[in-house]
Formats: C-alpha cells, structure tokens, sequence
C-alpha cells in the first residue's frame, strides 16, 4: 500500500472504522475517503455504485455494520440480518465493479457454531448451529464471508476476512442495555457511581467467559492483514485469552470507582458460555495484540469522561 493511494474506512465513525482511521493516519496515510451515513446510505445501491465509481479506491475497509448485544438481537432481528446483508453486499459488489486493488472484510466470532470446540478455528465456521441470541446478525456475517469468497473464486477479487473477538475502546457505543457487554457495564457502573446506587444488576450468572481485544490492537491487525494477507479462509484476530463476566465486572468497578454490590439476575440469558478464538494463525504470521486489558479498560473510561464532559458544555 503506498501512502498516497485512495482508501475507503467504510464506517470510519464507529468503533472499528474510527480505529482503523486513526491507525491509517499514524501511518502516514494521506489519501483517505470518510463519507458519513447522512452523506452515503451503503444500503442504497445507486449511491454506493456511484461514490465507488467516482472516487475508486484502492482498498477498502468494510467496517461498516449494525451492531449491538444481546438485548439489541433479541429486539430488532429484522434490522439486523437486513441491514447488514445490504450494506456488506452493496458495498464489496461496487468495489470489485470500480477496480479496488483489495478489500478487508470485518466479520465476528459468532460466526462459529455454538457448540464447536473452544477455542474456536477458522475451519469450524458452518460445522453446526448458531447461537440463538445473535444468530441474525451472525448469518448476515457468514454471508459476508461467503460473498468475498465468491468474488475471489469467480472474478479474482482479492477480498479477505477477518473474524474480530469482542472489542473495546474509544468509540464504542456505551448505551446501558443495546450495547455489548464491556461498554454496557462501564457506563451502568459510571451511573451508578453518580446516583449513589446501592447496587446493580447485571444479565446473567456472571459465569460465561468472553476475550477482549482493545479496538486500536484490531485496527493494527487490519493494517497488518492487508499488507499481508490474500488468502480465501477468513482468519481470527483475538487476544487469545479470556475471563469471566464476574472477573469483567470486578475489573470494570475498580476502575470506574463503583462502591455497591452487584446482583446477577438469573432470570436473564447469559448467551454463549465461552467464546475464545484459535488465533495460532495470526500469531505465526507474526502479530499480537499489544494492550492489556486493566490498561485498555483505564484508556477507555477515560475517554468515556471526556465525552461525557464535551456533551455536558
């Protein structure tokens, strides 16, 4: 990639896409495409030919996507498998049909069948069922995967995937109940601490076990990948380690400073009980995540109060 070749950060305002701007601008990268939702609706596939032939990028990052946690699948499985199907298939069709030299496509470890073997391999995708609680935004995912397959088999396109584990960071979305699971509990802690809560509850037994990648380690990743990477199979990029829900929260109300008590309501799903990426891949082509996770999570709240600061003025 030269620095002066046109990319496309496809969703450059959320969590992924600003990381990946960010990344790309530390580089040196200088030639940078950015359109906002209100000034390109990638579900629209007029527009998306049309930006896509007028300004012709190079390489595209499809960061784009709806995204949300348990209770946002559980409540719009609609506007999930919809929006993402249309948003990844506009998207990577138009940059095969305007000549992009490469394209990352951004999927999701719940793409991996709910019972495969932990931790999960690239190689397990469609070897059983999803899990119920996210299998709509899921299926729009796979179906990503199976569209840059398609355009590499059938027209040479070089399309590659990248299957993130759950993230974190500046960016994220902290909505207390659509958001996953580290912002969520961050920003309720954060509430609680300014009410004065006695305590709060949290979905679930507190046992499931997630990894967290801090989102700046994924956008080295991609960088990394797409200089790097040209192959059919998707590849996982994973911290290769995990923790409790329990552990989650114990970390999270020290560094907010919650003082209550947390009850875990039972009544409520806990999802997967495990979710932890095979990244043998990643790691023998030579990279590594770089954060910890008490450091990324410091990192983050600190973040979390500026904004909070900047929408108070």
């Amino acid at each position: 990639m030269n620095k002066q070749d046109p990319i496309f950060i496809a969703g450059h305002r959320g969590l992924v896409g600003s990381a990946i701007l960010r990344c790309l601008q530390r580089h040196g990268f200088q030639n940078l495409l950015t359109k906002t939702r209100q000034e390109l609706d990638l579900t629209d596939q007029a527009a998306v030919r049309d930006f896509f032939a007028a300004n012709r990028p190079a390489y595209v990052f499809m960061a784009a996507a709806k995204v949300g946690g348990i209770h946002a699948n559980n409540s719009y499985p609609a506007d999930f498998i919809y929006d993402n199907l249309q948003i990844q298939t506009q998207c990577i069709d138009a940059a095969w049909r305007s000549g992009a030299r490469k394209l990352l496509f951004l999927g999701s470890s719940c793409i991996y069948p709910k019972l495969a073997p932990q931790p999960f391999k690239e190689e397990s995708l469609l070897t059983g069922p999803l899990e119920p609680t996210n299998e709509w935004y899921a299926v729009a995912k796979i179906a990503g995967i199976k569209l840059c397959q398609a355009y590499r088999r059938q027209y040479g396109f070089d399309a590659i995937t990248a299957m993130p584990t759950n993230l974190y960071g500046p960016g994220d979305h902290f909505h207390t109940e659509n958001s996953h699971v580290f912002p969520a509990l961050m920003h309720r802690f954060h509430e609680a601490k300014l009410r004065q809560d006695p305590s709060v509850v949290i979905w679930g037994s507190g046992q499931p076990r997630r990894e967290l990648l801090h989102v700046d380690d994924l956008a080295d990743a991609c960088l990394f990948l797409m200089e790097n990477y040209s192959e059919e199979e998707t590849i996982n990029v994973g911290a290769g380690t995990d923790l409790t829900i329990m552990e989650l929260v114990d970390l999270l109300k020290q560094v907010v400073g919650y003082q209550g008590e947390v009850q875990f309501d039972l009544s409520k799903p806990d999802g997967m009980m495990k979710k932890l990426l095979d990244v043998s891949r990643m790691t023998a082509m030579g990279w590594r995540p770089s954060r910890a996770l008490a450091e990324g999570a410091e990192e983050t709240y600190r973040w979390f109060l500026e904004q909070e600061a900047k929408a108070g003025q």
